[in-house]
């Protein structure tokens, strides 16, 4: 079975499509990330956070190290900043943890992240405002066996991995009435518990940085493909002005 393969079949669990919340389905709304794969300075921020934090126990099995020089890091930035001392520039992502011990602690393996910006697109929005407003839910909750829930999608059994930056929030809900019945619901807004080492301006632009990466790393070559288009477009322009200038020429003078 191919990677690609492989990928496909891990979607379903990387999106948790029986649990996740959607905003058509009464679900939260999902933020709007601010995604543009034309920020080098973004995408080499998002390839630190996910190298750092993500790939303890996600890996990103169709990547490998050395086409971050896409982004404008050189072989040797890759390797002072972003390889463990086992690891290879041309090595692929994978992750830290042991699979077999992951899915004893998680109950489940953590999912590959390779396409996972492509792949959550719904009703609520893209892939990457999916997973913005993700990595913003997080919350403490003593039921759960990592001790977080998320309110994008409820009893998920991934802990916060960004929560030393970000710190304890608590959701501010409201109760009202529906159907007859009081129920409470998610306002939009939360309440810091403790500090993290970052504002909530730094940590959203931090995050935000992360869903770029990845965004951009679903499909590296998108840039050059739309790059690619454009010059595509302008000379099918061209050629339909010149067709229709010879198509003049050949006529003008039948009667």
């Amino acid at each position: 079975m191919t990677i690609w393969k492989k990928l496909l079949l891990s979607l379903p669990l990387a999106l948790g499509l029986a649990g996740a919340a959607c905003a058509s389905e009464g679900g939260v709304a999902w933020d709007k990330a601010p995604v543009n794969i034309a920020d080098q300075a973004s995408l080499q921020n998002g390839a630190k956070i996910f190298v750092n934090y993500c790939l303890n126990c996600h890996s990103a099995a169709a990547m490998r190290f050395n086409r971050l020089k896409d982004i404008g890091l050189t072989e040797q930035q890759i390797k002072d900043n972003l390889l463990f001392t086992t690891e290879k520039v041309g090595d692929i992502m994978s992750a830290a943890i042991d699979p077999v011990q992951a899915k004893a602690w998680f109950g489940t393996t953590p999912p590959d992240l390779t396409l996972i910006a492509r792949s959550r697109a719904g009703a609520g929005g893209s892939g990457a405002d999916y997973i913005y407003t993700l990595m913003r839910g997080f919350y403490r909750d003593a039921g759960r066996p990592t001790g977080w829930n998320n309110i994008a999608y409820p009893n998920i059994a991934m802990p916060h991995p960004l929560w030393e930056l970000q710190g304890e929030r608590r959701p501010v809900y409201e109760k009202h009435e529906q159907y007859g019945h009081e129920v409470e619901a998610f306002t939009g807004k939360w309440e810091q518990v403790t500090p993290g080492t970052m504002t909530t301006e730094q940590f959203d632009k931090a995050v935000g940085d992360l869903v770029n990466y990845l965004q951009w790393m679903g499909e590296p070559a998108q840039g050059k493909r739309v790059a690619i288009g454009i010059w595509v477009l302008l000379l099918l322009l061209l050629f339909i002005f010149t067709a229709w200038r010879l198509n003049a020429a050949y006529w003008k003078d039948v009667t």
